[in-house]
């Protein structure tokens, strides 16, 4: 999904808005359709494969883009808590127990009725899901680490707290934020496809594996492939995030081992 991401001008064979009416709603060349259109066309003429392509390129980017702007913000505010404790720490953990409550769904609605739909916004928008998990465990494990040996030695020393933290207590942490990240991306991917499908996210002429689920709607009873393709594409990407989280958790876990 990364090389389809990061190739897809090189490998897909059409452009994902290029049409040919003459060819609508052709099956995949594997079921007597076109012999150009491998996972045949779409109701303008468009090739799936080519859209698919491209869809897997935007969701891939939100999708990255957005739990990384999560697991920064998140790990930031629990690096603070960690740090100040008493006030800050009880605001921070407040403002994570509001978020934990609020429907994601309810505030994305929110932002998109009174700023509008722009993809900028809908990356910043995406990243907002889940940075509350990234809080608690930064938090977490940063309490934890400043009990330990190193950071009482490099205290002990006269280090300056930010050398501390990023030198010393920063790598030692780093494993469990990059796993709760793997974790947290395929519900990413999922969340992007959900807004899309609903209409709230990526918009035409943009394409991403939700917005194909949407536009594929109204044929599902007759032209199968036009909502095949997408679905088994959120479900491949989805279980090959997860099991590469599963992955790094199990190598980068000492308490595993």
């Amino acid at each position: 999904m990364v090389v389809l991401a990061a190739f897809a001008p090189l490998i897909a064979p059409y452009g994902y808005a290029e049409q040919d009416l003459m060819a609508r709603l052709s099956p995949p060349s594997f079921a007597g359709g076109e012999p150009g259109h491998l996972l045949g066309t779409d109701h303008l003429g468009r090739d799936v494969l080519s859209r698919l392509i491209y869809a897997i390129r935007i969701s891939m980017i939100v999708a990255v883009l957005g739990t990384a702007i999560g697991a920064i913000f998140g790990s930031a505010l629990g690096f603070l808590a960690a740090h100040f404790r008493g006030v800050v720490e009880e605001a921070v953990m407040g403002l994570v127990d509001v978020q934990a409550a609020m429907p994601f769904l309810i505030f994305a609605l929110l932002v998109i009725a009174f700023f509008g739909n722009d993809l900028a916004l809908f990356v910043v928008l995406v990243g907002f899901y889940g940075w509350e998990r990234f809080a608690r465990l930064a938090r977490a494990v940063v309490v934890d680490a400043k009990t330990r040996g190193y950071a009482e030695a490099a205290r002990a020393a006269g280090l300056p707290p930010r050398r501390i933290y990023l030198v010393h207590i920063l790598p030692n942490v780093a494993s469990a934020i990059v796993v709760q990240l793997t974790l947290n991306l395929p519900e990413t991917i999922l969340l992007e496809a959900g807004l899309s499908f609903l209409g709230l996210g990526i918009q035409p002429p943009l394409t991403s594996l939700g917005l194909m689920l949407n536009d594929s709607r109204p044929y599902i009873a007759l032209y199968w492939w036009l909502p095949a393709a997408p679905g088994v594409v959120i479900f491949l990407t989805t279980l090959s995030v997860s099991l590469l989280g599963d992955a790094l958790r199990d190598r980068l876990d000492s308490s595993l081992r």
